[in-house]
């Protein structure tokens, strides 16, 4: 895959990160549904007994990149759904943002699509979502192509409330299930279907599911929503509320690495 360019849809090779978790699953079986060479990135196989029996098992850990350079071998795009607990800002930095800084360095430049799940309210400054803006803010400075999706709440959904529905500007702050909920396997459908969609690309947006039968083809959900501006390390309609200045140096060293590494 060069740079600039789609997946063709169920052609190429897959890896998901988060892979036994409960979006990671709906993931990995979606990978698999729509052809793709599905890798799911494991610890501990005996664990892995969920997934679906097509996906081909890898054993890693994203918190030490070392472990990640035969999974990332030959793949041609990377879906993140791993996530930390709400509230530990260790595990948050370590995963949530550590993770994806680990994947690029493993990756060591090599362009790849990226899915990236984070979540909805996550431009909300001060707590430990910051992780994931930081990891969000990787991902673009990269230079990969990229999707990224905030999903609101998990599975709150009744019957009828079917319809993916994208938003942008992360408006929705109070916080709780009347921000938006969404299916585990519609965001699992969402992240999938958007590595081979030109319109997916640099894309970031809030993912919700509004009453209404869910849409046969995604692609002109995509196509109405705004691309990310190049060049910026934020969503297109992003509060700028968290300037890079004030960043750790350690997250402002890691981002300089990035765009060094690019020119």
């Amino acid at each position: 895959m060069t740079r600039g360019r789609s997946l063709t849809r169920g052609k190429g090779t897959v890896l998901i990160l988060g892979a036994t978790g409960s979006v990671g699953r709906h993931a990995v079986a979606e990978a698999v549904r729509q052809g793709y060479e599905t890798r799911a990135l494991v610890r501990n196989p005996s664990r892995a007994s969920r997934l679906d029996a097509a996906a081909i098992l890898v054993v890693g850990e994203l918190t030490r990149p070392e472990t990640l350079t035969e999974a990332l071998d030959g793949v041609d795009a990377v879906v993140f759904t791993q996530g930390s607990a709400y509230g530990d800002a260790v595990a948050a930095e370590a995963v949530d943002y550590g993770a994806v800084k680990n994947v690029l360095e493993a990756l060591g430049g090599r362009p790849v699509r990226m899915a990236l799940m984070t979540s909805i309210g996550v431009t909300v400054p001060g707590g430990t979502h910051d992780w994931k803006r930081r990891g969000e803010r990787l991902v673009r400075a990269s230079g990969n192509d990229y999707t990224i999706v905030r999903p609101g709440w998990f599975d709150y959904n009744d019957d009828a409330q079917l319809e993916i529905t994208m938003l942008q500007g992360d408006n929705r702050r109070a916080g709780g299930p009347s921000d938006g909920v969404i299916a585990r396997h519609q965001i699992a459908r969402v992240l999938v279907d958007s590595l081979a969609s030109d319109d997916a690309n640099h894309l970031t947006f809030e993912l919700v599911a509004e009453h209404g039968p869910a849409q046969p083809s995604l692609d002109p959900v995509f196509a109405a929503l705004e691309k990310d501006t190049e060049g910026s390390i934020d969503g297109v309609r992003d509060r700028a509320n968290m300037p890079p200045s004030a960043e750790p140096d350690r997250v402002r060293q890691d981002l300089n690495a990035l765009s060094t590494s690019k020119t």
